[in-house]
């Protein structure tokens, strides 16, 4: 700590192009810094200043050492700010965009309320592409990998797209064992609200096979009533499969064209890049990274 000390006077110093006045910032004599920074200087065997009997100025070696003092220091500086705002309360307006998933979402996000009371929150749910920094949003939630260098992200966990239907649906119509034989099933298609396109199964094809074309037989924007249709046994659908999980379990769904299936995604909190992150913001990237990863189990 005794160095630290000596890097800040020999800052002020430097700053001021004083002693005296360095003293005075800190409460202490002009000798005691000149003392000070005369032990830095022996100890790092350089000459950091320049004296006369009017004025100071830096060496090469000093003006170099500056820059490094002044980054020593900084980091300091925000450790410091840091400490103390964990100590701090969330609380304040929080505005954060989901994906349009409640089942995966909500259960976490209500959790959050009940332990962080204070916090005020304003939710967008969309699976639009939203401009994190440019439309004002403290932090969001989406999938795949991250394109903007301004913003800091962590992985909550990853999912996989899954084709399933309901045992009464497969006792009706048979199943189906490869991919083209969806061309005569019940297909309950997901549609995307911003775009108005129908979310792609992720089938593997053979090479110069062309892409399949499927039944339109439902097609819906919120994957949570294709998984309620699947399992009143009326259609064949895609769903990620942290949301069928409890239905597979249950036997109410069972998983189809497993070995033609390729995907993989994970999920990202996204929030702008900063020195300081407000407690509020801090709160709920730690909370929502351990309870979504549950969910995910991944």
């Amino acid at each position: 700590m005794d160095s630290l000390g000596g890097i800040a006077f020999f800052v002020q110093a430097a700053e001021t192009r004083s002693f005296s006045e360095a003293g005075r910032h800190f409460g202490l004599s002009s000798s005691a810094i000149g003392k000070s920074v005369a032990r830095l200087e022996e100890r790092l065997g350089v000459r950091l200043f320049h004296r006369s009997t009017r004025s100071i100025t830096l060496t090469a070696e000093g003006s170099r050492f500056l820059e490094r003092c002044r980054r020593i220091l900084g980091e300091l500086e925000a450790a410091e700010q840091e400490l103390s705002e964990s100590r701090q309360v969330p609380q304040g307006r929080l505005r954060i965009s989901l994906p349009l998933v409640s089942r995966l979402v909500m259960p976490a996000l209500t959790a959050f309320m009940h332990r962080y009371p204070a916090v005020e929150l304003d939710v967008d749910f969309s699976d639009r592409l939203v401009d994190v920094i440019g439309e004002g949003f403290d932090a969001v939630i989406r999938t795949g990998e991250p394109a903007d260098s301004r913003l800091m992200s962590r992985a909550l966990g990853s999912f996989r797209l899954l084709l399933v239907a309901s045992p009464s649906y497969l006792a009706r119509h048979s199943t189906p064992h490869v991919p083209a034989e969806l061309a005569i099933h019940a297909c309950l298609q997901h549609k995307f609200p911003s775009t108005g396109r129908l979310e792609p199964w992720p089938l593997k094809r053979a090479h110069g096979d062309a892409e399949l074309s499927l039944p339109n037989t439902m097609v819906c924007n919120t994957t949570e009533t294709l998984i309620d249709v699947a399992r009143d046994g009326l259609g064949i659908a895609c769903l990620p499969d942290f949301m069928v999980r409890e239905a597979i379990g249950r036997g109410e769904l069972v998983t189809l064209l497993d070995a033609f299936i390729e995907h993989h995604g994970t999920f990202r909190l996204l929030w702008p890049s900063s020195r300081h992150t407000a407690p509020k913001l801090r709160a709920f990237i730690d909370f929502m990274s351990v309870e979504l990863l549950k969910i995910l189990g991944g």
